[in-house]
């Protein structure tokens, strides 16, 4: 008895990885994330958050719904209080009647709980390339096939090579205005162009408009062009510097929402109660006023453009605060990337995003004196390129 009780076979826990998770790669963004943490002082251009913090007013909010106790789970799809009025929002800027809206826990879990709500093990997702990494990932874990579409070299949405890319399979279309990582912001007829594509097809649109306050023009959004069949995905993390906060909202048809509502249900649970109760303060106060830092951000756009646009082609960026440049000469994006590394600049390398590695991705969500020493280093490796 005592000898088999104390044998003790081996087992290698690699073993027992499932293959949908070995099918996905570690985020090469985290990886700089985590690259930065080691290095002194750099001048980070790589990070996809503001750098501006969490209004006094918002933060105040969260206190006092901690202090009173605000900490247990809410509802599923958020507190009444919430929902209620984003649904009038929703509506007021979609035109849609009585759509399906829930609470996030960030965008980025709206689009998994869209995933797993829409795709069958087969379906085919189309997105554009570059793409937010999630695009390319998350359709894997529901056995679906991500599908890009080349956007080289100008970014823009094209209604044509979109259409070319559907197939029988062809469930889902996921569209980002203004984009990550490009910062290109799509025309009203680039999306109704796109638009007519999905109707033709029954494609359901995933349309993520998380940096629409970031837009340096008007905003324009495919969801008024599509009632039935699309799921809108907005949030608060970038307009309001709350990106560990993790809360952000869905809307869109409500068979599909009340699905999302369910699975979260199974996943994240609810959104977090003290940053829902935060949020109350941006409905019903005029406290809060963005316009400053969203200005100052057009401002550190327009620099970059001005200090690196005549070495570094970089499409036509009109929102976020991205630029997705091409290296200089014959270097690839990652040699660019490894090279201002080494000078303490950091930088996400366009293979993060895409299935090229010819660009680069520079966040200007920095402070004025980054951005100028990014310039200057910038200025000398394409220099040292082209030499």
């Amino acid at each position: 008895m005592s000898s088999v009780l104390g044998h003790h076979a081996s087992f290698d826990p690699a073993s027992i990885i499932a293959e949908r998770a070995k099918a996905i790669d570690a985020s090469g963004i985290r990886k700089v994330f985590d690259l930065a943490a080691t290095m002194k002082d750099p001048i980070n251009l790589s990070i996809g958050q503001p750098d501006f913090d969490v209004p006094d007013a918002i933060k105040q909010r969260a206190i006092e719904a901690i202090e009173n106790g605000r900490n247990r789970y809410t509802p599923t799809q958020g507190i009444a209080d919430l929902v209620e009025p984003v649904r009038r929002q929703v509506e007021h800027d979609t035109g849609w009647k009585q759509p399906g809206v829930m609470i996030l826990s960030g965008t980025s879990g709206g689009i998994m709980l869209a995933m797993f709500a829409c795709l069958n093990p087969g379906d085919e997702v189309i997105f554009l390339d570059p793409y937010f990494v999630m695009y390319k990932h998350l359709p894997k874990l529901v056995g679906a096939i991500p599908i890009s579409v080349d956007s080289y070299p100008d970014f823009r949405l094209n209604a044509k090579t979109i259409e070319a890319a559907v197939t029988s399979r062809s469930r889902m279309l996921v569209i980002c205005s203004p984009n990550n990582p490009t910062g290109v912001a799509y025309t009203t007829a680039e999306l109704e162009a796109v638009a007519d594509v999905a109707r033709r097809h029954g494609l359901v649109v995933l349309s993520d408009e998380i940096y629409d306050a970031f837009c340096y023009q008007p905003h324009v959004s495919i969801a008024p062009m599509l009632p039935d069949q699309c799921i809108l995905l907005k949030g608060y993390s970038k307009t309001y510097a709350m990106t560990g906060w993790r809360l952000g909202y869905g809307a869109g048809p409500k068979p599909i929402i009340d699905q999302m509502i369910k699975l979260q249900q199974y996943t994240f649970v609810c959104a977090p109660s003290p940053a829902q109760y935060a949020a109350l303060e941006l409905l019903h106060s005029h406290t809060v006023d963005m316009r400053s830092h969203i200005d100052e951000y057009r401002r550190r756009r327009d620099r970059m453009i001005e200090g690196l646009g005549d070495l570094y082609p970089a499409g036509d960026p009109q929102g976020a605060f991205y630029i997705f440049a091409r290296a200089p000469g014959s270097w690839s994006g990652s040699e660019l990337v490894r090279r201002a590394i080494s000078k303490n600049v950091l930088l996400i390398p366009g293979s993060v995003f895409s299935d090229r590695d010819t660009h680069f991705r520079i966040s200007y969500a920095a402070s004025r004196d980054h951005i100028e020493k990014g310039i200057a280093v910038l200025r000398d490796l394409a220099l040292q390129a082209e030499g």
